[in-house]
């Protein structure tokens, strides 16, 4: 201890204001706020820095994992989540085995999405459990609407550990109706809670659903424990006690790729849920949040689709670092098939990995003292708590929807994340930002690959809300030159490079993300020589579009006009980058195409594929 406080003794302690200072002089005048304090989607500032000062308003410091408010997770000791694979039913034989291969293959926890309609038997339930032992095995099952049938059968399992997912509420908000009725359903969910089966959450709260439908982070979690709370209020009346209630609840939570944030969000949730809980009298002890998690499907893209392989795994590890109790990750062919057995090895072993290599079930809250995750997490459940406040303002989660109060905040959200895509403010690695050149749909997608996922019951009642992967629009885009290509030329965006070495590169190969976002083939120039060399090579080669890559400098002097003048009878001519002077110049000319930074991505493809008859 002696030679450690030595040690330290080398290094003099820097205050805040000293480290201000330093900063403010780099700044050189620049606005701090501007320049190094980052606004996000959910509205609260982020600093560049925190120090252990920043620590002394955080008022769970001090507390231990397993006690509350539980922000540092249900463990006691380790971090032991338990790792699950989803699997489709469609056949229970089929089912079962695909089940006991993923247990010899690692999985703990199993999920089996029953067909919706279907009303299954006690033979079926016990044909799909067959051989796998509950004690070591959580069993989980959803989709099917038929659930006191599927109760009565799971609660003669001995010993058994899972969830059954019943959730009226969120349901009502998808399809804008109930199952039966409000008052029905939730006879049943009072029915649900009396089970005798203590390891067996039987109420579900589907937060995904509001992450899927582009709401914020605070959103989602504000929506999520309004649902929870409204559960509560109605149960309660029913003459069930709180601690009842809770213990029989499971949040199930979709993750994205803000790898801070997403784990910042896990402990905040849990902060959140424990107080709302004693608030509503309960114990400590029945305080603890269930969170299962899983990858959000809104940021996974059909094309590059490997790419999901890294968003899902950067999304698993903010999720068990942030504490949840089980986790099954979304195999990376979601958004385009019924997962392979390759996609479903590939996503058990991801958490596998995580587990048995890179040891993150070791330490309970590894982010524990973090001077910027414990400050995150205060800011998540401080904003996250304004908006839960104004919707039991509005008097609660349901009366908020029958307001249309929630589906309103959603669908800004969601225009906005459409809108930070389109214009790469958001990117979504091979699709808007850095796609496969050499890249070319295979095979031709279902319809619903590239829609939004509607559930709106024909006799709704309410305003629903749909779900859909932001990286759609720029995929029919793109799907749609390939359909094209197929009979005709693929359209050639041809780089005219030419001047600074420095610009020319820099510019060309943003023209050429740019333009293969849309599936388009890219010609790349070393640079010419003159003008008069570029304007013959692009006679030559009649490219589609050609792209004008130059410094701003190098477009003056009527340089750029002359190539345009050159080539707009032969080509559309598009210039990178928006000169001031310049660029009055050449529209009067009549070049209407620039394409930079602050380009509308999307709508500017869009306009090029219209005008080569790509589409109408």
């Amino acid at each position: 201890m002696e030679e450690k406080k030595k040690l330290f003794e080398e290094f003099p302690p820097v205050t805040t204001e000293q480290w201000e200072a330093v900063i403010e002089k780099d700044l050189k005048g620049a606005d701090y706020n501007k320049k190094l304090v980052w606004k996000t989607a959910e509205g609260f500032p982020v600093r560049p820095y925190y120090r252990a000062e920043d620590l002394q308003h955080i008022t769970w410091m001090g507390v231990m994992p397993n006690q509350f408010p539980f922000v540092r997770g249900n463990r006691s000791q380790e971090n032991n989540w338990l790792i699950r694979q989803d699997i489709i039913v469609n056949n229970v034989a089929e089912a079962n085995k695909q089940a006991l291969d993923a247990i010899s293959r690692g999985c703990n926890s199993i999920g089996f999405k029953l067909e919706n309609n279907k009303i299954y038997d006690a033979i079926e339930i016990s044909t799909l459990l067959n051989g796998i032992d509950q004690k070591k095995v959580e069993i989980n099952l959803f989709n099917n609407k038929y659930h006191l049938p599927l109760l009565e059968m799971m609660s003669k399992v001995p010993e058994v550990k899972g969830s059954l997912n019943y959730d009226p509420l969120t349901r009502y908000l998808r399809r804008g109706t109930w199952f039966v009725s409000e008052t029905t359903d939730m006879e049943l969910a009072y029915i649900m809670v009396k089970a005798e089966m203590p390891d067996f959450q039987t109420i579900g709260v589907n937060s995904h659903i509001f992450t899927n439908a582009g709401a914020t982070i605070v959103q989602e979690m504000a929506f999520a424990l309004s649902i929870g709370a409204e559960y509560l209020d109605q149960l309660t009346e029913k003459g069930l006690t709180v601690d009842e209630i809770a213990p029989k609840m499971r949040f199930n939570v979709a993750v994205g790729q803000n790898y801070f944030m997403e784990l910042a969000k896990m402990r905040a949730y849990r902060y959140l849920w424990a107080n709302i809980v004693k608030a509503y009298g309960g114990k400590e002890e029945n305080a603890k949040m269930h969170i299962h998690a899983f990858n959000a499907e809104i940021g996974m893209s059909l094309y590059d689709a490997y790419v999901n392989m890294l968003r899902t795994t950067t999304g698993t590890m903010s999720a068990v670092l942030g504490g949840v109790d089980s986790f099954c990750v979304t195999p990376f062919d979601t958004p385009f098939e019924n997962p392979t057995d390759f996609a479903n090895r590939i996503s058990r072993n991801q958490q596998l990995i995580l587990k048995e290599e890179a040891h993150f079930d070791k330490v309970a809250d590894p982010a524990a003292g973090s001077y910027y995750i414990e400050n995150l997490t205060d800011s998540i459940a401080k904003a996250a708590w304004d908006l839960f406040n104004k919707i039991q303002d509005e008097g609660g989660y349901l009366a908020a929807v029958r307001k249309g109060y929630i589906q309103a905040l959603i669908k800004e959200s969601a225009a906005k994340k459409f809108s930070n895509v389109a214009t790469r403010r958001e990117t979504i690695l091979g699709t808007n930002q850095f796609p496969n050149f050499t890249e070319t749909m295979k095979f031709a997608p279902e319809a619903w690959v590239f829609e939004a996922n509607d559930r709106r019951d024909e006799n709704a009642e309410i305003e629903t809300i749909v779900t859909f992967r932001a990286a759609q629009q720029f995929e029919q885009l793109r799907y749609a030159t390939d359909v094209y290509a197929q009979n005709h030329k693929r359209p050639v965006a041809w780089m005219f490079t030419y001047g600074n070495l420095a610009m020319l590169k820099a510019r060309s190969n943003f023209a050429s993300n740019f333009f293969a976002c849309a599936g388009f083939q890219v010609v790349d120039n070393a640079g010419f020589k003159t003008l008069d060399e570029g304007i013959a090579a692009a006679r030559e080669v009649k490219p589609e579009i050609v792209v004008i890559c130059s410094s701003d400098e190098e477009y003056g002097e009527g340089n750029a006009l002359k190539i345009y003048e050159a080539l707009k009878n032969d080509t559309i001519v598009v210039l990178a980058g928006n000169p001031v002077g310049t660029a009055d110049v050449l529209k009067e000319a009549g070049l209407q195409y620039f394409i930079h930074v602050k380009s509308n991505v999307l709508e500017t493809l869009q306009e090029f594929q219209q005008k080569l008859g790509i589409t109408k």
